[in-house]
C-alpha cells in the first residue's frame, strides 16, 4: 500500500471511531435523557472533521502536474496541515477562555454513573485513536495525520482533566476545573502553534536536514571522477516530490561524453534512492603542469586561508577573455556581501594583473 493510500486508511479510521463514538454517547444520551451527553455526541461528529480535511488533502495532492503546476500538487497537504492546525489553535484558545470564566466562576459539577461510564469510554477510545493516528503520521511523514491524532489527543486529556477536577470537587470540596483547564488549554495552544509552524515552514522553504544532505553528498562522492560536490538546493514540491540542483568537481581531461555519462548516472540515483529530480552542473579541475593549474592553486589557497571562509570551489581562468572567476562560500560572520568581495578581489588581483576578477558569493543553503 502507498503513502497516500495509508494516510487515507488511517482517516477512515479516525472518521469510524468517531462516528461509533458518537453513537454510543448518543444511544446513552437518549436512553438517560441526557441532552448534554446527546450534544456532545453532536461534537464528536465534528471531531471527524480533521480526518476528512486529511482526506481531501491527500486526494487532491494527488492530481497530476499540468502546465500551470508542472510539480504537481503535493503541497496541498501542507495547507490541511494548516487547516487542522488551526482547529486545534482555536479549540485552544476556546477552551481557555471557558477555563478562565470557571476560575472567577467555579460551578458545581453533577455526574451519575452513566455520565462517568460514557466519559471513561470516551477518554480511552480518543487516547487510543490519537495515538494510533499521530504514530501512523509520524510514521508516514504527514503533519495532517500527526495535527489530527494531536487533536484526538488533547480531547482525551481535557476530558481527563475534567474529570479529575470533579473528583476533587466531590472529595475535597476544592474546584480545580477552571485551573486545571486553564494549563492545558496554555499546552494545546502552543502545540497548535508548533503543529501551524511545520507546514508553514514547509510551505515558506525550510532547509533540508543536515543528515539528508550529508548522505547525498557521500553518495555521490563515491562515484568515479567525481572530486568534489558543491552548491546543493533542494525544494520540496510535497512529500513525494523534491528537486535539486548541484556541482561537482571532475578533471578537465574528461570528455563531454564521459560528463554526460556520469551526470546521467548521478541524476538516476538520486530519482531512485530519494525521489529527487536532480540537475548536476560541472566544475573543471585544472591539470596537469601549466598556467591555470599553478593559478588555480595559488588562488585557492590564498583564499582558504580566510578564517571567515568555509569553502572554495568553481574555480575558472580564461587567459583568451582575461577572464578569472572563483566562488567562495563565506561563513556567518559575513554580512556585507558586497565588502567582503571587494576585500577578495584586492588581494587576488596582484596575481592576475590586467585581468577581470570576480569573487562569487555562495550561500549554505542545505547545512
Amino acid at each position: 500500500m502507498d503513502r497516500s493510500a495509508q494516510i487515507i486508511r488511517t482517516s477512515l479510521v479516525g472518521i469510524v471511531s468517531n462516528i461509533l463514538l458518537a453513537g454510543f454517547k448518543a444511544a446513552v444520551g437518549i436512553l438517560a435523557s441526557s441532552v448534554a451527553i446527546v450534544m456532545d455526541a453532536v461534537n464528536n461528529l465534528s471531531d471527524a472533521l480533521s480526518s476528512v480535511i486529511t482526506i481531501i488533502g491527500t486526494k487532491l495532492s494527488q492530481r497530476p502536474a499540468d502546465r500551470k503546476h508542472p510539480f504537481g500538487f503535493g503541497r496541498i497537504e501542507y495547507f490541511s496541515a494548516i487547516i487542522i492546525a488551526v482547529i486545534v489553535l482555536s479549540a485552544g484558545i476556546t477552551s481557555l477562555i471557558e477555563s478562565v470564566k470557571k476560575i472567577f466562576h467555579p460551578t458545581q459539577p453533577e455526574y451519575t454513573t452513566t455520565t462517568l461510564i460514557v466519559i471513561v469510554v470516551a477518554i480511552v477510545v480518543k487516547l487510543v485513536l490519537g495515538r494510533y493516528v499521530k504514530g501512523k503520521g509520524e510514521q508516514l511523514n504527514s503533519d495532517a495525520l500527526i495535527a489530527s491524532g494531536s487533536d484526538a489527543l488533547f480531547d482525551a486529556i481535557i476530558t481527563l482533566a475534567t474529570l479529575i477536577s470533579a473528583g476533587i470537587m466531590l472529595i475535597w470540596g476544592v474546584s480545580l476545573d477552571g485551573i486545571l483547564g486553564a494549563i492545558i488549554s496554555i499546552v494545546i495552544i502552543k502545540a497548535g502553534i508548533e503543529m501551524l509552524s511545520s507546514p508553514v515552514n514547509q510551505l515558506l522553504g525550510t532547509s533540508i536536514p543536515a543528515e539528508l544532505t550529508s548522505q547525498i553528498k557521500k553518495e555521490i562522492s563515491e562515484f568515479d571522477g567525481v572530486h568534489g560536490v558543491f552548491d546543493m538546493i533542494l525544494h520540496n514540491y510535497g512529500p513525494d516530490v523534491k528537486i535539486g540542483s548541484l556541482h561537482i568537481n571532475v578533471y578537465d581531461t574528461m570528455s563531454a561524453y564521459e560528463i554526460h555519462g556520469l551526470t546521467r548516472k548521478i541524476t538516476m540515483q538520486m530519482m531512485a534512492h530519494y525521489g529527487i529530480i536532480m540537475t548536476v552542473g560541472v566544475y573543471a579541475i585544472a591539470t596537469g603542469e601549466n598556467k591555470r593549474a599553478e593559478l588555480q592553486s595559488k588562488v585557492m589557497q590564498t583564499l582558504i586561508a580566510h578564517n571567515d571562509i568555509v569553502q572554495v570551489h568553481g574555480f575558472y581562468f580564461n587567459e583568451k577573455e582575461k577572464m578569472l572567476s572563483v566562488d567562495v562560500v563565506p561563513d556567518i560572520t559575513v554580512h556585507d556581501d558586497k565588502a567582503f568581495v571587494s576585500k577578495l578581489i584586492k588581494e587576488i588581483q596582484p596575481l592576475v594583473p590586467g585581468m577581470n576578477v570576480e569573487i562569487i558569493v555562495d550561500h549554505n543553503y542545505t547545512e
